[in-house]
């Protein structure tokens, strides 16, 4: 079997036993094909000059009670729907497998890659605000979105301010097709690596 395709293989008949929460507008965008990247601020190691993360494969974990409408831009502002709880049930849009992890050094850089996200000024403002001694990270996401996304019972476990989520048991990916195309990817990478002339 070649190697792209063992590559395919072995992406459509994983086992995800953990998720990264973040708000469901940016969920739908990586599975949608809309958006490729996220931001971090910690949780990212540096091995031989390589940025490594904690879980390189995981399962989008929308959470909804949070997101901020100015955080986004206006046209997505009418999908943050307002709520009063996280929903009883989880139901996973996708998941993702980071790509290439990158250092950003300076609000120019991000603001160069405006039209690669949904989010609007306050939230970079408050990424790049919020200890300012960490550095910040743009992760570059191949989204895979389900068909029929899974469900899990939303407990207490899962609750929190917190990015990882271990789940009470692991789901499979082999019904879910990619958001983007490899040379869709490969674009976004350029776009980063030109910005930031890596």
């Amino acid at each position: 079997m070649a190697a792209a395709a063992w590559h395919n293989y072995l992406m459509e008949n994983l086992q995800l036993n953990v998720a990264l929460k973040e708000w469901d507008t940016v969920c739908e965008a990586l599975c949608a094909g809309t958006q490729m990247i996220l931001l971090r601020k910690g949780g990212i190691l540096e091995s031989g000059g390589e940025f490594e993360i904690e879980h390189d494969r995981f399962l989008l974990f929308p959470t909804f009670i949070h997101q901020n409408v100015q955080g986004l831009k206006l046209p997505y502002r009418s999908l943050a729907l307002p709520v009063a709880a996280e929903p009883q049930t989880i139901a996973f849009p996708g998941w993702g497998e980071i790509i290439r992890i990158y250092h950003l050094p300076g609000r120019a850089m991000m603001d160069s890659l405006s039209d690669m996200h949904i989010w609007d000024t306050p939230l970079i403002d408050m990424r790049f605000n919020y200890r300012p001694d960490y550095p910040l990270y743009i992760l570059l996401v191949r989204a895979y979105r389900f068909l029929s996304p899974p469900t899990l019972e939303n407990t207490l476990d899962y609750a929190g301010c917190k990015s990882w989520v271990p789940l009470a048991r692991a789901l499979g990916t082999a019904e879910s097709v990619r958001a983007t195309t490899p040379e869709q990817l490969s674009a976004a990478a350029a776009r980063i690596e030109t910005a930031f002339r890596v």
